[in-house]
């Protein structure tokens, strides 16, 4: 049995997630070749794209969110 004032609990929901819904925001891998870097590209708000730059050279990419798409969650640009 667990002491007195020795458990934390960090429990934010009410409700457990279900499989394959997250809390974070969903990213993209991109690495991206003008300057050999790999980064995270984030959805927007509205989940419509993933939206993001180069570290680098902050070229810009944005990779819309449809049907008919792919699964990949990796990509490298140019």
């Amino acid at each position: 049995m667990a002491e007195k004032g020795r458990q934390l609990d960090l429990t934010s929901s009410a409700e457990p997630l279900s499989v394959g819904q997250s809390s974070e925001n969903p990213f993209l891998g991109v690495h991206f070749a003008c300057c050999d870097v790999y980064s995270r590209v984030y959805a927007n708000r509205e989940r419509s794209a993933y939206v993001g730059h180069c570290p680098r050279c902050a070229k810009r990419v944005q990779f819309q969110v449809g049907t008919g798409g792919t699964d990949s969650r990796f990509f490298s640009v140019s």
